[in-house]
C-alpha cells in the first residue's frame, strides 16, 4: 500500500523515487548467520539426546526390577488398546518432527517432538523393544508378554508407516512430472493427509491381523 498523487493505491512495485531500504554490505550468508541461534540448537540437541536415552533406560529398569508390579497392574489392559497407545505416542513424535521441519521457527513443534520421543522411548524400554523383542519379553514377562509385544508392534507399525510414506513421497518427487495432476500429492497438506492414511492402514494391519498371534 502506497500513497500516489494523494491517494492510497496497491502496487506490485514501489513507485517511490527514493529507496526505502538502506544500503548494506551484509551478504545473504551474513543475514542468515545473524538469524541462527547455535546455543539454542545445541541445548535442544542435548534435550533430544536425553529424551532418546534416559526414558528407554528408565523403562527398561522398571521392566527388570518391577516386573511383578507391572504384570499385576497392567494385566487388565487389552492388547489392542496397548498397541493403539504406543502407535499414537510414536505418531505424535513423528508428526512433531515433520512440523518442526516445515515450520522450524516455532518451538511448539520442537516441544511436541521431544515429549513424544521421550514417551515412545519409555514405552520401548518398558517393553524391551529390540530386533528380537519377543524373546526378551517372554523371558521377563512370561505369559504376560502379549501386552509388551503389542506395544512394540504399535511402535513398529508407526515406524513402518513413516518408511512407506517416505518412499512414496520421494518417488512422487522423482517420477511425477510438474504438469501431472498427481503432483498435488507433494504439497504440504496433501502430503500430511497421505501420511496419516498410510499410518492408519499400518495400525489397521496390526490391530486386525498381527495381534491375533498374542
Amino acid at each position: 500500500m502506497e500513497i500516489i498523487d494523494g491517494t492510497i493505491a496497491t502496487v506490485d512495485v514501489s513507485k517511490h523515487p527514493v529507496a526505502s531500504i538502506p544500503e548494506s554490505d551484509l551478504s545473504l550468508a551474513d543475514i542468515e548467520r545473524s538469524r541462527s541461534r547455535p546455543l539454542q540448537w545445541s541445548v535442544y540437541g542435548v534435550l533430544v539426546l536425553i529424551a532418546l536415552i534416559a526414558p528407554y533406560w528408565l523403562g527398561r529398569t522398571f521392566a527388570v526390577n518391577r516386573t511383578a508390579w507391572l504384570v499385576e497392574h497392567l494385566s487388565l489392559l487389552n492388547v489392542r488398546g496397548v498397541a493403539f497407545v504406543s502407535w499414537t505416542v510414536t505418531l505424535l513424535a513423528i508428526t512433531g518432527l515433520g512440523l518442526m521441519i516445515v515450520d522450524v521457527r516455532k518451538w511448539l513443534w520442537r516441544t511436541v517432538f521431544v515429549i513424544g520421543l521421550a514417551a515412545e522411548q519409555f514405552i520401548a524400554g518398558l517393553c524391551l523393544l529390540r530386533l528380537n523383542f519377543w524373546y526378551s519379553t517372554y523371558v521377563v514377562y512370561g505369559k504376560s508378554a502379549g501386552l509388551a509385544n503389542a506395544a512394540n508392534l504399535g511402535i513398529i507399525a508407526a515406524g513402518f508407516g513413516l518408511a512407506v510414506f517416505a518412499v512414496l513421497w520421494v518417488g512422487l518427487l522423482v517420477l511425477v512430472r510438474k504438469d501431472s495432476p498427481l503432483n498435488v500429492l507433494t504439497r504440504s497438506w496433501a502430503s500430511f493427509i497421505m501420511f496419516f492414511v498410510i499410518e492408519l492402514i499400518a495400525l489397521g494391519i496390526v490391530l486386525g491381523a498381527l495381534l491375533n498371534m498374542f
